[in-house]
């Protein structure tokens, strides 16, 4: 695909922005799509030497990190098609550029794995992109407020994932960690930005849906 996407989205008309948005949700959706900015953030390129057992548990978790990332892409696409003013649209894309980083290392360690993402991750998108598109119209702080507590619980995922890698695994145990910095920097930026604390019932909720993406990305 080209990537038209890099064209500053003041200088396209509305019709180009669909094709854009078009571009990004498929780069999102489809393994390979995407070229990395940065080389994975590992310090050897040994692979492991893992059980059957182990790479198994470990693809299942790389599942569900490659699924988390499909899903922030939905969520800032949404947020920026419905944000209110351009400099929250612009801190969208801007954090959604950033975690294409995250999409591609994670798939690049699915294949090493010899597994895949999961099945349903057009689904995955899509659902979070429904409810980036609701936070940005119910308003800016909300918007912000609902990624801060998405990359807040993103990275208390990715947290657990590194401590149930095996002790060998030192290569998933780096991807994740660079991972987990990112997307707490990521959280302060929707903070500084004007992000609210969201009310304890919205981050249960938030919550409960999570944890049942992960029980079907770790197996689909």
């Amino acid at each position: 695909m080209n990537d038209v996407s890099s064209k500053p989205s003041k200088q396209l008309s509305p019709l180009d922005n669909v094709i854009v948005g078009f571009d990004r949700a498929l780069r999102s959706i489809v393994p390979h799509s995407n070229p990395s900015t940065r080389p994975l953030p590992v310090t050897s390129d040994e692979l492991p030497e893992l059980s059957i057992d182990e790479a198994r548990h470990v693809a299942g978790l790389m599942r569900i990190n490659h699924t988390g990332e499909v899903c922030a892409q939905g969520l800032y696409h949404g947020q920026a098609f419905t944000a209110k003013n351009a400099s929250v649209k612009q801190a969208m894309q801007h954090s959604s550029d950033e975690e294409i980083d995250h999409l591609v290392w994670c798939e690049t360690r699915l294949d090493e794995l010899s597994s895949h993402p999961s099945v349903f991750t057009p689904v995955w998108y899509g659902l979070s992109f429904g409810m980036g598109a609701i936070a940005g119209m119910i308003s800016n702080e909300f918007s912000l407020g609902f990624v801060a507590e998405t990359e807040t619980q993103v990275s208390e995922h990715l947290q657990d994932h590194i401590s149930q890698l095996p002790k060998q695994d030192k290569r998933s145990r780096e991807i994740l960690a660079q991972m987990d910095i990112e997307e707490l920097q990521h959280r302060d930026a929707a903070i500084s930005y004007g992000g609210k604390a969201l009310p304890k019932p919205v981050k249960a909720v938030m919550r409960q849906m999570a944890n049942g993406m992960k029980g079907v990305a770790y197996h689909l």
